[in-house]
């Protein structure tokens, strides 16, 4: 299946939530007060969330009035164009630099784990020598799942018994990638709640480790977000980032939630590009946010 068509039928709900109403917000009528206030709705009720719905349709004023247009359906072609540079405009400039090291992190139930053997496989795809590292000593049987996921790739691991300490694992990964000459290391942490502060400095702990031992890799921190919780997803990045600066997002789930335009507000308010999105189970179902076809796939 191709990438198109896999994006095509994950962003299936969100479509048919937002397309419909569009359609008959732009199918005619004047672009007045009331046509605003209805567009600012839609976007609203898409999840897009009430602060970036407002801007959003205030700059769709300013550049229907800029240039002139009178027609909706003019409008139209107006309103994707800034919805693209909106996501555009945090969306990293560069491809991956190697040595890379990945540390991922999130809330339970979000698909982690699952997400990080997906990402073994992508880099496997890019012809990289990839490492995992089962950072997660907190929860039962973590890194027996995470050697299910390396064995599935056919890629190395790194891990400790249940409840060592997380940094000493990250740690041995690190030398091992420095000694092995590893193009990704992928490091695993436990699922946790803002509210669980002994967990949460353990990431910073981690960062620490990272930073202190391996100053010549680049560097990415990336939090998995279930798009089933639409604006929710908001309030972890604000909390996870106060402890790891956040690097970007693996949206999970989005093939099963009509809730696909927190990603709009994602990148207005907190500048944090989706640099992956899952598009279903498979192994091969992760791939890299386009911003042109995410919203192509919208309208």
């Amino acid at each position: 299946m191709g990438l198109f068509k896999k994006i095509a039928q994950a962003l299936a709900k969100t479509r048919d939530a937002f397309r419909k109403k569009l359609d008959c917000l732009f199918s005619g009528g004047e672009l007045n007060d009331e046509f605003y206030e209805e567009l600012e709705d839609i976007l609203v009720s898409s999840d897009v969330g009430v602060a970036t719905s407002i801007e959003i349709t205030e700059e769709l004023q300013r550049e229907v009035h800029k240039n002139k247009v009178r027609k909706a359906e003019d409008a139209k072609i107006l309103l994707k164009k800034i919805l693209v540079d909106l996501l555009n405009s945090v969306q990293p400039k560069e491809n991956f630099d190697y040595p890379l090291i990945i540390t991922v992190i999130g809330v339970n139930g979000v698909g982690k784990t699952t997400s990080i053997g997906k990402l073994a496989n992508y880099f496997k795809n890019q012809k990289k020598e990839v490492t995992l590292v089962a950072g997660d000593t907190f929860r039962a049987a973590a890194s027996d799942q995470l050697t299910e996921w390396a064995n599935r790739n056919k890629v190395k691991i790194v891990k400790h018994t249940e409840g060592a300490d997380a940094g000493a694992v990250v740690y041995d990964g690190i030398c091992s990638a420095k000694a092995k000459k590893t193009d990704v290391l992928i490091i695993d942490t436990a699922g946790r709640l803002h509210t669980k502060t002994n967990l949460m400095e353990e990431l910073a702990k981690i960062d620490r480790i990272i930073t202190r031992e391996y100053q010549t890799a680049k560097k990415l921190t990336l939090i998995v977000l279930d798009a089933t919780t639409g604006q929710n997803a908001l309030s972890q990045i604000n909390h996870f980032n106060d402890y790891m600066k956040i690097d970007g997002i693996i949206l999970t789930k989005l093939d099963g939630t009509a809730k696909g335009g927190v990603v709009l507000a994602i990148a207005k308010e907190y500048k944090k590009p989706v640099l992956f999105v899952g598009v279903g189970e498979g192994l091969n179902d992760l791939e890299e946010f386009n911003a042109q076809e995410f919203i192509d796939n919208l309208f």
